[in-house]
C-alpha cells in the first residue's frame, strides 16, 4: 500500500524546521509497522517535508522509480524483504538522496553495510521525528550529538536474543542452542517484556 500525503498548515516549531530544508522537500518513509508510519509521516509533515509512505520492498522500489525522493527513512526489515533494496534503488535514481535507515534489530555490520549502499545514517529504533530529522539536515563533516536516552545493555542483549529468535523461526530449543544458553533461562528471558 502506498500512499501520498502533503504537508498543510504548519505549527510554529514546524516553520523554522521548514526554512531550513532545501526546495525539494519530498521524503519517503517505508516502514511495515502502520501505526508507526502513520505517526512518522505526520510529525515530518510538520517539520516541511512532502511525505509519501510505502509499507513494502516492493512499494518503496515502486515509489523511488516513479519520483525519486530528496530524503528517505526507510525500515530494514520489512514483511516482504530487506529496506537495503530500497536505499540502492534511491542512490541508483538519485545519487544526491540523503536516506536513512531504522532498524530494532543494530548491528556494527548491518550499518557498515547500509552506509556503503548509500544509506545517509542508520538510527536504531525507537527513533522519534527530532532524531530523523537531524540525521537528514546533519552535515557530512558534523558528528551527532550523543543520545540522550541511549538503549541501556540489558536492552541491547534483549533485542540480540529476539533477533537470533526469529531468524531461528521462534525456535526455544535452536536458539538456546545458538546462544550457548540453557534452554530454560532463554524461556524465561523471553517471557518477561523488554528492558527499557
Amino acid at each position: 500500500m502506498m500512499s501520498q500525503t502533503h504537508a498543510g498548515s504548519t505549527q510554529p516549531a514546524g516553520a523554522a524546521d521548514a526554512a531550513a530544508l532545501p526546495a525539494d522537500r519530498s521524503l519517503l518513509i517505508v516502514d511495515d509497522d502502520k501505526p508507526f508510519l502513520t505517526r512518522l509521516a505526520r510529525a515530518m509533515e510538520t517539520r516541511g517535508y512532502l511525505v509519501r509512505t510505502a509499507d513494502t520492498v516492493a512499494d518503496g522500489i515502486a515509489a523511488v522509480m516513479s519520483e525519486p525522493p530528496a530524503f528517505a527513512v526507510i525500515d530494514m526489515r520489512l514483511n516482504d524483504g530487506n529496506g537495503l533494496e530500497v536505499i540502492t534503488r534511491l542512490k541508483e535514481r538519485r545519487p544526491d538522496a540523503r536516506g536513512v535507515v531504522l532498524t530494532g534489530y543494530g548491528n556494527i555490520a548491518t550499518a557498515v553495510t547500509a552506509v556503503k549502499l548509500g544509506a545517509y545514517d542508520y538510527l536504531a529504533k525507537p527513533a522519534d521525528a527530532d532524531e530523523i530529522h537531524a540525521a537528514l539536515m546533519a552535515q557530512p563533516d558534523h558528528r551527532p550529538a550523543p543520545p540522550d536516552n541511549p538503549m541501556s545493555a540489558d536492552r541491547v542483549r534483549w533485542e540480540h536474543i529476539q533477533r537470533v529468535y526469529e531468524l531461528c523461526g521462534r525456535n526455544v530449543s535452536e536458539t538456546a542452542r545458538r546462544l550457548n544458553m540453557h534452554r530454560r533461562t532463554l524461556q524465561r528471558i523471553l517471557a518477561k517484556r523488554a528492558p527499557r
